[in-house]
């Protein structure tokens, strides 16, 4: 039964690492609500996943659309009454994102929007429903290139990866993590940016040298963390990453 189970939302779980994400947290026997832009496409994932005898259910929900977010929150509300893990897994990138110099401003706008905005949207709409959870966990996905010591480091293997609308919207991500991990230092809400790795999925145009398998498991051991979590981490497979 759900009752006894946890329970995690992750966004952009239809396909990719969030998808995984949602598998290997259904194995670890969590209840998965499959945060998905296109409801149809989170129906054939939730069929899938549930085809092994798993509960899992989608979930309409778009960064862009707070209509859909507090939707989201409100069914789960009134459906569960709680909410145990929220991974913020979904995130875009945009062909004509690239140097300062030169980079679209529309696009590093909708960058922003998304992976940023749209993301501390649906972590402000779920914290009343974290807060009923013995213990909460956030997990906000990262990137290595959202650091800004990373950036800032010529003989770092990321150093050339000029991209000011996502990396910017990805340095954003971190400074919620901080502000949000200070915030709620006296609850049971444990929260941390997770960089799973440079993972082969459409985000990446398939260019990566991991696995979505082997990426979501960083994610996922953050969402199961027990009663000795640490709070407010940027982390990749490696260890700890520099702000």
């Amino acid at each position: 039964m759900v009752n006894n189970q946890r329970i995690a939302l992750v966004t952009g779980a239809n396909k990719g690492i969030g998808r995984e994400i949602a598998r290997q947290l259904i194995e670890a026997g969590v209840f998965v609500l499959i945060g998905a832009r296109d409801l149809e496409r989170g129906k054939r994932t939730a069929a899938d996943l549930s085809s092994t005898g798993h509960s899992v259910e989608s979930i309409e929900l778009d960064l862009t659309d707070e209509t859909t977010i507090t939707a989201a929150a409100d069914h789960i509300n009134e459906k569960y009454g709680r909410l145990d893990i929220l991974v913020n897994n979904a995130g875009i990138v945009d062909a004509a994102d690239g140097p300062p110099s030169t980079a679209s401003t529309t696009s590093a706008r909708r960058l922003v929007e998304t992976n940023f905005i749209g993301t501390l949207a649906v972590t402000q709409a779920m914290l009343p429903l974290l807060r009923r959870s013995r213990a909460g966990r956030i997990v906000n996905l990262a990137s290595a290139l959202g650091s800004l010591a990373i950036n800032s480091d010529a003989s770092s293997p990321y150093y050339s990866a000029r991209l000011i609308g996502y990396n910017a919207s990805k340095a954003a991500l971190n400074m919620l993590t901080v502000q949000l991990a200070a915030e709620l230092k006296d609850t049971a809400i444990v929260v941390n940016s997770v960089a799973p790795g440079y993972v082969k999925t459409d985000l990446t145009g398939h260019t990566g040298f991991m696995t979505p398998e082997e990426g979501a498991k960083l994610p996922v051991e953050y969402a199961l963390l027990g009663d000795e979590a640490v709070s407010g981490r940027f982390v990749e497979p490696d260890g700890s990453t520099p702000w």
